[in-house]
């Protein structure tokens, strides 16, 4: 598992523990709603955290005669679970604590604080986000965000930069419904803010759930990696029709490879034999992820070749 998942997981979970903490004093000393959701927030968030170090530290357990492609899957389980973390703690506490303010709003006592912690949460949270987003643009490349998070195989790094990003702007959301109770002297802008944070991680609890879900039932490899394996299997010259190129994330640096190929009726077993292992050698050494290859020699077939 790349190092780089492990950093922006590990700073995410100090910045998350230390706000969340900071959030909790300031809504027991305030009463603020949007400041209790907040703080849900934030130890919803630490508790992803920790959920995603938990995943990564499964899916690097070898392979073996039970789970014989390895455990790789472990990480696409355990960010499903986060999404449905968020959801079902995070936006449901919030939106409980903001109708429930609202219903029977209370008045702010000791704003300042409340702005003091959330600048700081800000400072704290914003150094986490900009590492995050950081370490996204590294993978992505010349992607665009949208097309990285939906061709991404490492959840780990889309995860935590969708949760930096709703905690900023939940951030500003809580900041705005503080600053207009005071100014107006109207309490249920208060928990109207903590409602709003609620649909936030609502909205983020379900996109991550969409993303996560694909690779959990198995996506293909990249449509380039599928096409240059293609290519491999026609240059070789023992092949006379490609079949089908059939490939899955097994986990996010694991490509399983079914190839089914059209052999030349005269080619001798032995020579096929090389033939195979030539090209599964070929395979590996282009694409280092590509893990396990599986050769199926078959007469052309008829029926339309699934697509990458």
């Amino acid at each position: 598992m790349s190092a780089s998942s492990k950093k922006v997981i590990y700073a995410a979970l100090i910045g998350n523990s230390l706000i969340a903490v900071t959030k909790f004093i300031a809504a027991t000393i305030t009463g603020s709603s949007a400041m209790m959701s907040e703080g849900i927030h934030s130890v919803v968030d630490t508790g992803n955290q920790v959920l995603l170090l938990f995943g990564l530290h499964q899916a690097n357990k070898p392979a073996s005669a039970r789970f014989p492609f390895g455990h790789g899957k472990e990480i696409y389980f355990w960010s499903f679970v986060v999404a449905i973390t968020i959801f079902a703690i995070g936006a449901g506490l919030s939106l409980y604590e903001g109708v429930r303010h609202v219903l029977h709003p209370t008045p702010l006592e000791n704003p300042s604080i409340n702005y003091i912690v959330l600048g700081l949460a800000m400072v704290f949270e914003g150094g986490a986000l900009y590492f995050a987003r950081r370490e996204f643009i590294k993978a992505k490349g010349e992607r665009g965000y949208f097309e990285a998070v939906r061709m991404g195989k490492d959840p780990t790094l889309f995860v935590v930069l969708f949760e930096d990003s709703a905690a900023m702007l939940g951030l500003i959301v809580a900041f705005i419904g503080i600053l207009l109770g005071q100014l107006t002297g109207i309490a249920e802008f208060d928990g109207m803010a903590s409602v709003a944070i609620g649909l936030i991680l609502a909205g983020t609890a379900i996109w991550l759930a969409y993303e996560t879900k694909g690779l959990l039932i198995g996506e293909s490899a990249e449509p380039r990696i599928v096409q240059g394996i293609r290519e491999l299997a026609h240059a070789s010259g023992n092949v006379e029709h490609v079949n089908e190129v059939l490939t899955m994330h097994v986990g996010p640096e694991y490509i399983l490879v079914t190839l089914s190929l059209d052999f030349g009726d005269t080619l001798p077993s032995a020579d096929l034999e090389r033939a195979i292992a030539r090209l599964d050698r070929q395979i590996k050494e282009k694409y280092p992820l590509v893990k396990r290859v599986f050769v199926e020699a078959e007469a052309r077939r008829e029926h339309p070749v699934v697509s990458p």
